[in-house]
């Protein structure tokens, strides 16, 4: 298998489908390029029968993904249409992820922030090394956070460290993530890449079939019901991206100044 584009690298090892996230120098911060190249990674992935388990990691030791690359808002995400057209990309790559009938497993090195949580939270388990930072800056920046990927956290950790996760916009320590339940499994960041070595042989020892249709009953069961309001939460998300408190985030990260918020 090869290099699907230079920020994200395809590699087959026996069972394991490795999916590396190769931005080191910006913290593997996802692009609109590498968004758009995970559904043709795990097109590849799934149609190789080899392939038993996925796992998803960051090049380098210092993050899985550090969030979406904000130095690409003004271009990508600054009108309604072009965060419409993000905001697409984003959420079909993660359904996708989310979707995939192999086991994936997030492999989480250092930090873990933004959309590298959305990632992180898209695949089935999530094994991280004791240094590694998580953190969901959203209110920082003035970003509406869509109602699937709120769910799906709250799915994992439950309403009130999802609030708290949201409300404080702070880091987070692996100790902390492990007492929430937003990562599987805590070891030290030395021994984790044997660690998930280990893991991915013991799961692709054990039957695909059996695997699929507890991924697919899981899915099922926790899928959104029919009274859900979706179209309030489309409401609330776009009222965040069309205030002025989202522009002045977005220049306040670019100066690299402390954002001044005013509810509008």
């Amino acid at each position: 298998m090869h290099g699907i584009t230079d920020k994200m690298i395809l590699e087959q090892e026996g069972a394991i489908g490795w999916v590396v996230f190769n931005n080191p120098e910006r913290r593997n911060a996802l692009t609109v390029e590498m968004w758009q190249a995970i559904p043709t990674i795990l097109d590849q992935l799934e149609a190789a029968p080899a392939i038993r388990v996925i796992v998803l990691k960051g090049a380098g030791d210092k993050a899985f993904i550090s969030g979406a690359d904000i130095s690409q808002f003004e271009q990508q995400r600054s009108s309604p249409e072009a965060v419409a057209n993000y905001e697409v990309l984003a959420d079909r790559a993660m359904a996708r992820l989310s979707a995939c009938p192999k086991p994936t497993i997030a492999m989480i090195r250092g930090y873990c922030m933004g959309g590298g949580v959305g990632v992180a939270l898209s695949c089935d388990l999530r094994i991280a090394g004791d240094g590694a930072r998580f953190g969901i800056p959203a209110a920082k920046l003035g970003v509406g956070y869509r109602h699937g990927g709120l769910k799906t956290l709250i799915d994992v950790v439950g309403p009130a460290f999802a609030k708290e996760i949201f409300y404080t916009a702070r880091q987070f320590s692996a100790a902390e993530a492990a007492q929430m339940g937003l990562i599987n499994r805590l070891v030290a960041d030395d021994d984790l890449a044997a660690y998930v070595r280990d893991y991915c042989d013991t799961i692709a020892a054990n039957a695909p079939l059996t695997i699929k249709a507890v991924k697919q009953t899981v899915a099922e069961i926790t899928r959104v019901g029919a009274a859900f309001d979706d179209a309030l939460c489309e409401r609330l998300v776009e009222e965040c991206f069309a205030s002025e408190d989202y522009v002045e985030g977005r220049r306040a990260f670019m100066e690299k100044r402390k954002p001044v918020f005013r509810g509008r």
